[in-house]
């Protein structure tokens, strides 16, 4: 029994005063001066608070609050020093109701350049026609498919307007067939999209203020979606019909050299922000950058990788630290970015 009792003995009798006193010196170490940071701090709902002292709010917040506050005082910095502002955004935003904030955007020429991909611009013109609306992530795909309902998230497109869009680029690609019939001039995508703004003559678009106001509207995969089906029929029947791409890239890549400086605003990755950023490469970086993503870079996407991998490549400006003039928001662009705009451009 005495033999059990002392093999049984707490551990802690084992345990010495210098060890506890290391351990204490561990538990609670020297740390740098709190007064050399800024204190988190949520917003304060106490009192009164307008729009602007709200948003400025989530800079003390921490986490993503912090880096939304980053990115709005970097786009007030591009409005400030008057760098040429380039937007690019992915197709899902076009579906979404940031189409109607893009969209005011051009209209109020804040910004100078555009950059999405095929579906962004289809789907920019499909809405001028029809709405699309409101429906469930998790709505059975049979019954959608029975009706006529094609689903990105929830919300649906009614399937009818893809006749109307067809209708409306087969008019605009048999004009520029017979101009390169007579003319020998061959079709860019600058060239059809700035078509197809002043063609559809709607307020709601974001193409047509782009039209109205002057900006350019790079698309670096138009043929992928709606589009590129129906310029693919409209070459089986037309087989000398041609597409030139090479304009574009050309109009691209001088963008930024012809700019004192430039910002760029990515809603989402993929072709359309790395257009924009390789073509920045050429410059020595864009000055400021403003990513608002889901994606992760874990599996070695440039077109989703953070700002430090950007700079790498050249297509950031290297100021030191990095946070001077690069952030990343991670998280929906449809929450963040009209936080972003009212935050940022409405004077």
């Amino acid at each position: 029994m005495a033999g059990c009792r002392a093999s049984c003995a707490r551990d802690d009798d084992m345990v010495t005063k210098k060890q506890l006193d290391r351990a204490h010196d561990l538990d609670f170490r020297k740390t740098l001066d709190v007064r050399d940071f800024v204190p988190v701090k949520g917003p304060d709902f106490s009192g009164k608070m307008n729009l602007e002292e709200f948003i400025d709010s989530f800079k003390a917040t921490g986490f993503q609050a912090t880096n939304l506050g980053i990115a709005v005082d970097l786009v007030r910095k591009m409005r400030k020093e008057k760098v040429k502002i380039v937007l690019t955004f992915t197709s899902n935003l076009t579906t979404s109701g940031i189409r109607d904030v893009i969209a005011f955007l051009a209209k109020n020429r804040h910004v100078d350049v555009l950059c999405t991909t095929g579906g962004g611009i289809e789907e920019d013109v499909l809405k001028c026609y029809d709405p699309f609306v409101l429906g469930h992530f998790d709505k059975d795909a049979k019954e959608l498919y029975a009706k006529g309902m094609n689903r990105t998230g929830n919300i649906y497109v009614p399937d009818s307007i893809y006749a109307k869009f067809e209708k409306f680029t087969l008019a605009l690609l048999e004009r520029f067939y017979k101009r390169q019939l007579a003319e020998n001039k061959i079709l860019n995508g600058i060239e059809l999209v700035k078509e197809m703004g002043k063609e559809i003559n709607n307020e709601s678009s974001f193409l047509y203020w782009a039209y109205k106001n002057n900006i350019p509207v790079f698309s670096p995969s138009i043929l992928d979606g709606a589009i590129g089906d129906i310029v693919w029929f409209f070459k089986h029947q037309n087989p000398d019909f041609k597409f030139d791409s090479s304009e574009d890239i050309y109009r691209m890549n001088d963008m930024p050299l012809d700019a004192k400086e430039t910002g760029v605003i990515a809603l989402g990755a993929g072709a359309s922000r790395h257009y924009v950023l390789n073509a920045h490469i050429f410059r020595g970086g864009t000055k400021y950058a403003v990513f608002v993503s889901s994606g992760t870079e874990w599996d070695g996407s440039t077109s989703s990788a953070k700002p430090d991998e950007a700079y790498t490549w050249g297509k950031i400006k290297l100021f030191e630290p990095f946070y001077k003039n690069s952030v990343e928001v991670a998280g929906d662009a449809t929450i963040i970015f009209p936080l972003i705009v009212a935050g940022a451009f409405l004077d």
